[in-house]
């Protein structure tokens, strides 16, 4: 989550967090679809909906394929299931969106560490406006198509114990590949169509009609699971609760903000006093967004990965991968050993907590860099009430941001457990709630809130100038 402008936004103590909505959700919507110009921006971004959905359902030419198999394969892969989700099913039905945004997301991650790690690209993109936003994004579109022919193969080699995919000529896989990189740059493209010409984070809200895409399927599960006696009534019960506490959970962490006072110097400007005004610099209290959780998921389910594209059990490599990868699943219910009856999900969950800890402190020193910071505030003749400007802002800032970003990773952490813990709970299978899990949900929460802001926003600013 990158922060806005240092400055924040003014507000007093009454008024309710920067980040939370001020009118009730229908009568935003009633007086957005009031605006013509709004009700225009809104049937875009519904339409570039109806089109993805269709894409999903149009399936790439696999002579004799059978979903149903593939389904049975994404069961054993926790990270496919999550790919799955977020591309609203297109990748168990092999569709031209099976490879969804997943490659422009990672390689998007890859760009920003590099703009951090090469101090010449770091300084272009602070001073190189216009020309270098763009040559950044020529950048990033290139990396993008490699990587999709990248996961795409990986994927071909991991689905190879299906009959129809396994008797695929090198031509096919060619063909397939190229659908799969056409249809990610044209999810790409409708994404940045609906920035442009709707409302909202176009990539962010093609993630979040994806999983909306994949609650009908979920849904239908969970009923068949009732009729054939597989889902106990009362785990439906129980999920139910878990969702709806742990969406209260998510939208009270998201839009908790910690606000430092920021005082403006008075200067005399002729005859009057300018300046002397209080504003606030909100920190977010989950500064990283759903990032962390993306770079823990990549990571921890690596080995799994590669053991199936090295032939899984059947080579000695791919063995100890996949050896190494069920130590490493947080859903594994594997015993350890004979002699150490815990299961191997509990490894697999401390390591996962560990990585998401880390990454939550790793992006957030990427986007905060306090002594930018606090050399702005001074720079603009600002400061924070009882601190010295310079080295002092610097070090409280850094302080404060410590602090937030311990209990935003722990949050996160919560979440992304929760997809885990809630099976247990519920004493139901995985793949009857991974749509529900804690990073979809998170997503789902993230993406509604910060496009209802982004509507409330232009309603608001629209009756002001009326």
């Amino acid at each position: 989550m990158i922060p806005s402008a240092y400055s924040g936004n003014s507000t007093n103590s009454g008024r309710k967090s920067d980040k939370g909505l001020s009118l009730p959700l229908a009568e935003t919507i009633k007086r957005a679809w009031e605006d013509p110009d709004l009700r225009q921006r809104l049937s875009f971004v519904l339409f570039m909906f109806a089109v993805y959905a269709l894409g999903v359902h149009i399936p790439v030419p696999v002579p004799g394929f059978d979903s149903e198999k593939v389904v049975d394969l994404l069961k054993g892969s926790p990270f496919f299931q999550l790919l799955n989700v977020f591309g609203g099913g297109a990748l168990r039905r092999l569709s031209i969106f099976a490879l969804g945004l997943n490659p422009y997301i990672t390689s998007s991650i890859i760009m920003q560490v590099m703009q951090q790690a090469i101090p010449e690209w770091k300084k272009d993109m602070q001073e190189g406006g216009e020309y270098a936003r763009k040559k950044n994004n020529q950048r990033t579109r290139g990396l993008t198509i490699l990587l999709c022919f990248f996961q795409g193969w990986g994927f071909l080699q991991y689905m190879r114990v299906v009959p129809a995919i396994a008797a695929l000529t090198p031509f096919d896989n060619a063909t397939i590949l190229i659908f799969w990189t056409a249809g990610s740059i044209f999810q790409l493209w409708m994404g940045e169509q609906i920035s442009e010409r709707g409302i909202g984070n176009g990539v962010s809200l093609m993630i979040f009609a994806g999983i909306i895409l994949s609650l009908p399927y979920q849904a239908e599960t969970i009923i068949r699971g009732l009729q054939t006696g597989t889902v106990a009534w009362w785990s439906i019960i129980v999920v139910l609760a878990l969702f709806l506490a742990a969406t209260w959970f998510i939208v009270y962490f998201t839009t908790a903000q910690r606000k430092i006072p920021i005082q403006h110097m008075r200067r005399q400007v002729g005859t009057k006093t300018m300046g002397g005004q209080t504003n606030y610099l909100p920190l977010s209290l989950n500064m990283a967004g759903v990032m962390p959780i993306i770079f823990a998921v990549s990571l921890v389910y690596i080995p799994s990965q590669f053991a199936g594209m090295l032939g899984g059990a059947t080579t000695p490599a791919g063995a100890w991968l996949e050896n190494l990868g069920s130590f490493l699943n947080p859903a594994n219910g594997q015993a350890i050993s004979q002699q150490v009856p815990l299961p191997r999900g509990l490894i697999g969950c401390l390591f996962y907590t560990s990585l998401i800890m880390f990454f939550n402190y790793f992006w957030t020193a990427m986007q905060y860099n306090v002594q930018d910071i606090a050399d702005n505030l001074k720079r603009h003749g600002s400061f924070i009430p009882g601190v010295r400007p310079g080295k002092q802002t610097r070090d409280f800032l850094d302080a404060v941001i410590s602090k937030i970003t311990l209990v935003g990773a722990v949050f996160i952490a919560l979440v992304a457990l929760l997809q885990y813990v809630t099976p247990a709970l519920a004493r139901i299978d995985a793949s009857f709630v991974s749509v529900i899990g804690g990073t979809s949900l998170l997503i789902m929460v993230s993406v509604a809130l910060e496009t209802m802001r982004q509507i409330e926003s232009s309603v608001l600013m629209r009756q002001y100038n009326q």
